[in-house]
């Protein structure tokens, strides 16, 4: 099950590094976020560990159902335009995540002993993640994209973090994940009081405004 859950996230990171709508990097990010979730559950019962338990429930409220809905009110408050607006085009951001993906392998097996197939598997997915998400701020131009690459650098992390002895502390996860959820509202009235000045959340145009 580990191996499907990490198989669908490689999948979804990949295609999240391609679309060009907002909707499908929405959608792109709950799914992601909710294999994170079943992989949190799985490991919450393996380990019979009730932090865990909490954690997974934490990651799917927010991240699978809040998060996403947040996004989805303050595209209509704004009533942005579906498009992420992107730097570069369909082929080469294929190709660059396609890069990315190898670096990410590579870096994986550097430090983790091939024996160990699922947890450096884990290792290069969380890489992998964690760069497409650096991938997105740098080259989507609407602001609502580059917050759900913030988004995506945080599940790589979270997920690199299960892969450590012992994890991450239980209380400092908690705090994580209200951290992530204040910095998605302070995001989102950021983005909206933007809209509302130059009716757009276009960043590259806000490079006119330079002195």
């Amino acid at each position: 099950m580990a191996w499907l859950l990490l198989f669908a996230i490689l999948l979804i990171t990949t295609e999240t590094a391609l679309v060009s709508r907002f909707p499908a990097l929405l959608r792109n990010f709950r799914y992601q976020s909710l294999c994170l979730a079943l992989l949190t559950l799985l490991a919450a019962e393996r380990e019979a560990s009730p932090e865990l338990y909490v954690i997974a429930g934490l990651l799917f409220g927010l991240k699978v159902l809040l998060i996403p809905h947040l996004f989805d009110v303050l595209i209509k408050r704004i009533g942005a335009s579906e498009q992420v607006g992107l730097f570069l085009n369909t082929q080469v951001s294929l190709l660059l995540a396609g890069a990315l993906g190898l670096l990410a392998w590579a870096f994986a097996g550097a430090l983790i002993a091939a024996p160990a197939y699922l947890t450096q598997a884990t290792l290069g997915i969380a890489c992998y993640i964690t760069l497409t998400g650096i991938l997105l701020m740098v080259t989507r131009v609407k602001a609502l994209a580059q917050v759900i690459g913030l988004l995506l650098t945080e599940n790589g992390v979270f997920l690199a973090a299960t892969i450590i002895p012992g994890g991450m502390p239980f209380f400092v996860e908690i705090a994580l994940f209200f951290d992530i959820l204040v910095s998605v509202m302070i995001f989102g009235l950021f983005i909206y009081r933007i809209n509302a000045i130059f009716t757009h959340i276009d960043v590259s145009k806000l490079a006119g405004l330079k002195g």
